[in-house]
């Protein structure tokens, strides 16, 4: 699907945040196959006992805010995407939207489309801007770390995401030049009403699932935009472990340096619906005026949005008002098990 808002839309603000506890996917594998397993990652972000969505979100939207230099009674809608609201009747978006400022004369939602939720309220909040009903929005993909204890998912499922403020081209630090989704019901994974944890087809999760997705929604994307890989500075793509998007963008055509800023799973493991735009963040914080960028998510269930991005001169006057996304990398205290067991609530105690 194309879509092409009648007003020309941009980033005027972003903002990431990652949560300082870290779980060595060595310390997955020394309890659950005594070490005999190869972690895909090495290791992934643990939110705190008073971290969940919610306030992990305020945290990136206030980087986001500081960013764009912005009245938030500017904005006219905040929507988080996530897998992990903290409440089932409640949304995440207002307690966001409080925090910040923006409060009452916005719309406030949340998204669900697995881990491209983040790229969902995304391709929304463009068509808010470029209609004209709104000069601003924010939106945000972040997840806290879930995954049954044991399972494959443990691994790699991280905490953490990103928030942009969709405005005006002529504002923007980056402008969209294009954007498309990229849906099928292909069922890879899924999690039931009252399911604590996820479940995943294993056989579906590579094809017909991720690769059946971001491929063609960046090839379809380089066709529209009459563009080669070589066109691209960055590429970066939904990151569920070291392998799949690797071997994607490999398959497309790019190049390693290409990559090399955005790729991020190694080091915070799949923030789910933050994984590509997180990515995205820690391209921006390095990124040049008249630079490329190709943002491609994935989501199970299943679909990709895709993003073709110009960097304006904006954006070196920005890059260092608000922590980088390296920095909050760089800011770990390692953990064992147990108390990752105690911070994610993984122990039955009633």
């Amino acid at each position: 699907m194309l879509n092409q808002p009648v007003k020309p839309v941009g980033i005027v603000g972003y903002g990431a945040y990652i949560p300082r506890y870290r779980l060595p996917g060595a310390e997955i594998s020394r309890i659950w196959s005594h070490g005999a397993e190869r972690s895909p990652v090495k290791e992934k972000a643990v939110p705190g006992l008073d971290e969940d969505t919610a306030t992990m979100s305020v945290e990136a939207a206030r980087n986001a805010l500081a960013r764009a230099q912005i009245d938030p009674r500017e904005i006219r809608a905040v929507w988080i995407g996530s897998e992990s609201h903290p409440y089932a009747v409640k949304p995440t978006g207002t307690i966001v939207a409080e925090a910040i400022g923006a409060t009452p004369a916005t719309q406030a939602a949340d998204w669900q489309f697995a881990c491209k939720a983040g790229t969902e309220a995304m391709q929304a909040g463009i068509g808010f801007v470029g209609s004209g009903m709104a000069r601003y929005v924010l939106a945000i993909g972040m997840d806290t770390a879930q995954g049954r204890p044991g399972d494959a998912l443990e691994y790699t499922a991280g905490a953490g995401g990103a928030a942009f403020i969709l405005g005006p081209a002529d504002e923007a630090v980056v402008v969209i030049q294009r954007s498309l989704s990229y849906v099928s019901d292909t069922t890879d994974f899924w999690r039931r009403p009252g399911s604590h944890y996820p479940r995943h087809a294993e056989r579906f999760s590579g094809d017909p699932g991720y690769f059946g997705h971001v491929i063609p929604a960046a090839e379809q994307m380089m066709e529209l935009m009459g563009a080669q890989p070589g066109d691209y500075d960055h590429v970066v793509v939904h990151q569920p472990n070291v392998k799949f998007p690797v071997r994607a963008m490999r398959a497309l055509g790019f190049r390693p340096e290409q990559w090399q800023a955005g790729l991020l799973v190694p080091e915070i493991g799949n923030t789910y619906a933050g994984s590509a735009i997180v990515g995205l963040t820690a391209i921006l914080d390095v990124a040049q005026p008249g630079q490329r960028i190709l943002l491609v998510s994935y989501g199970s269930g299943a679909g990709s949005d895709a993003f073709d991005l110009r960097v304006t001169e904006r954006l070196l006057d920005v890059q260092r008002r608000a922590p980088q996304t390296w920095d909050y990398i760089r800011r770990r205290v390692v953990i064992d098990y147990a108390t990752y067991a105690r911070l994610r609530g993984k122990l039955a105690t009633t």
